[in-house]
């Protein structure tokens, strides 16, 4: 197995017919019957004077891919792989005149070497099975007529009609109809949406019932099914700490195997000892010490882990994050949009004496028209959904962790956490209990302040998001501690965990403190994972061993922020994310000892002459072909209700 592997099986990808016609696999198929052939005829004594060169005819045929790949290694790379250990001990088993296990050697190896080869080539490439749900075709409206186009040719403004049954040729937004949709290619949730027009689609999705007008939004290069197999295909070749550290060590085990056969070969017979048999044993042990299983025992692990991870919507950034999801002790989360929905209410207005609900109500939904907080949206909603006029406003400003503030009718509007306008020397004595009953309810409160005068405070209520203290308990169950960080007040925070089932929380958090909290975790406690809803939580997100972000479908910023994107708001696919995570690190870590366990059994029988060619290749062949085996369990992994 050669140091180079990830870039050797790249080319590999696109392979897509019968194992027994993948070329390594074929041609060592091809050097057997040969060597069968040899065999039959030259063994009853006719044709013995030409059995070298049938032996020699099959050993080329089997061992051209891998003699060229060791070289080429060798001459450009300057590294010895454990391709020239294997041409060595073929050409020493010849040298010896040991032609049938010369053959018999490349067989063997050529045969595992191809059938790991088309192991890990068919699990890189499975997600681009995923193109395949999109179809091949789209029926656009040109000049009000339909007409059949190839979905490569769509391009964003086309408006193209899906029916009943049919899948979305590319990602769009819905200009006329209503249907239920199964997204799980994208996203992995397996219940179909209910959307109409002016929601976002993805491609792939199948439209389950009524008929639909798409608006394009993304050429069929460049939408989000695309851009997810894309985004698997480069984490697969991101490396994991322990995968590099495997690397390393190979690039100097090999050569030191070489090295040590030589010396095998060179110094007995300078003590007297006699060189046949120990030039045996040096071939011998160029076999069985060479580390194939060792260097394949994480490669196909973290491949099959990412890649099954993609086709269930969590998109996992490479190697090295699902090695730290595996060793992840504490799970931290985001409360406004990854605990809650995303979707608060206003659920109180309270003017202070002698003011109007309306004025109330317009003062703060005038100073949030220019914020982008998702609570100041909720509170515009419901102003527009009242009816209440907004004024224009000069000088925003938004005062990051505590709310906003502007000019309005050259006066200074405060609307934000009853913290801000305490610090702007504003007293909430008229509504001091109101505070305290609202935020007791779990409610955020939010309060607005005109000069030095209170105007009244506004409740906000965020519902929990189905199934959520489900889910913290299943990753409680499972050994991880699991806290939420929140900007709320404690009091809304306290009611808010406890409703969730949570002992762990910390309130009245800026963006700055929730990266000391969760540095402070990771000292403490270990290897943190911080979900939260994308953007928001960048600094937190970053600042964690592993970063999640979730409902990030067709939002490329979140994509490439995370460490761990998840396509839908689900959150059981963090239970999921974990233990993949897991499941890929144990069967890592099972493959190594497995195959160090292998070589600490065949080098000593090569040294002590026990083994023979054939019976050291079938151990190690074996042992490779195992640890693949045991490697593709990643990808058979399936996301389970917590």
């Amino acid at each position: 197995m050669s140091h180079g592997e990830t870039e050797r099986h790249g080319d590999d990808d696109g392979f897509a017919g019968p194992w027994w016609r993948f070329p390594i696999i074929r041609d060592a198929l091809l050097a057997g019957v040969l060597i069968g052939m040899t065999w039959a005829v030259s063994h009853p004594g006719g044709l013995s004077r030409l059995e070298p060169f049938g032996f020699a005819a099959a050993a080329i045929l089997g061992g051209h891919h891998f003699f060229r790949e060791g070289l080429e290694e060798l001459w450009k790379e300057r590294q010895v792989g454990i391709e020239i250990l294997m041409a060595a001990a073929a050409i020493g088993a010849a040298i010896l005149g040991l032609w049938d296990e010369a053959a018999i050697l490349v067989f063997l190896y050529a045969v595992a070497e191809g059938l790991e080869e088309y192991a890990y080539a068919r699990t890189r490439s499975a997600i681009r099975t995923l193109l395949d749900l999109a179809p091949k075709e789209a029926t656009v409206l040109r000049d009000g007529r339909e007409e059949t186009i190839p979905a490569t040719a769509l391009v964003p403004g086309d408006r193209f009609v899906v029916r009943p049954g049919e899948a979305l040729a590319t990602d769009g937004v819905i200009r006329e109809g209503s249907s239920a949709l199964d997204e799980s290619p994208v996203t992995g949730e397996s219940m179909p949406v209910e959307k109409g027009p002016g929601h976002s689609v993805f491609a792939g999705s199948l439209n389950k019932q009524g008929a639909l007008t798409v608006e394009a939004t993304a050429s069929f290069e460049d939408n989000t099914l695309s851009k997810i197999i894309h985004l698997v295909e480069e984490a697969q070749e991101r490396k994991g700490r322990l995968q590099r550290f495997i690397e390393r060590f190979g690039n100097r085990y090999t050569p030191a195997v070489l090295v040590a056969a030589i010396l095998l070969l060179l110094v007995p017979p300078v003590f007297g000892q006699p060189f046949l048999p120990w030039a045996l044993r040096a071939v011998v042990l160029l076999v069985a010490a060479a580390p194939c299983a060792l260097v394949m025992s994480t490669p196909v692990a973290v491949a099959a882990g990412i890649g099954t991870a993609g086709r269930h919507g969590v998109l996992i950034k490479g190697g090295l994050h699902l090695e730290n999801l595996g060793r992840v002790r504490v799970v931290a989360f985001d409360k406004t949009g990854t605990l809650t929905e995303g979707k608060p209410e206003v659920t109180n207005i309270v003017p202070v004496a002698g003011t109007s609900r309306e004025n109330l109500l317009t003062l703060a939904a005038s100073v949030e028209q220019r914020s982008e907080h998702p609570l100041g949206k909720t509170i515009v909603g419901r102003a527009e959904k009242e009816g209440v006029p907004l004024q224009p406003v000069h000088d925003f400003e938004a005062l990051t962790g505590l709310g906003a503030k502007a000019r309005i009718n050259g006066t200074d509007v405060f609307v934000g956490s009853p913290a801000l306008l305490e610090e702007r020397g504003i007293s909430l004595g008229p509504v001091q209990s109101d505070v305290e009953r609202l935020q007791g309810e779990g409610k955020t409160v939010i309060a607005v302040g005109k000069d030095q005068s209170l105007v009244g405070l506004l409740a906000v209520r965020d519902r929990i998001r189905p199934g959520a203290r489900k889910v913290l308990k299943s990753l409680q169950r499972v050994g991880l501690k699991v806290a939420m960080l929140t900007g709320d007040n404690e009091r809304t925070a306290a009611a808010m965990a406890k409703e969730l089932g949570l002992k762990h929380f910390h309130a009245a958090l800026k963006p700055e403190e929730k990266v000391q909290y969760v540095q402070r975790m990771e000292r403490e406690l270990g290897p943190v994972a911080m979900v939260g809803d994308g953007i928001n939580d960048a600094p937190a997100l970053a600042a964690a061993t592993v970063g999640i972000a979730m409902g990030v479908a067709g939002t490329d910023a979140a994509v490439e922020a995370a460490d761990v994107a998840l396509m839908a708001d689900d959150l059981e696919k963090v239970v999921y994310a974990v233990r993949l995570g897991r499941a890929a690190r144990t069967i890592s870590t099972q493959n190594i000892v497995f195959s160090l366990l292998i070589l600490g059994v065949l080098i000593p029988g090569a040294l002590i002459g026990a083994l023979s060619i054939v019976l050291a290749v079938v151990a190690h062949e074996g042992s490779e072909l195992i640890a693949v085996a045991n490697g593709l369990r990643v990808a058979r992994y399936r996301a389970v209700r917590a």
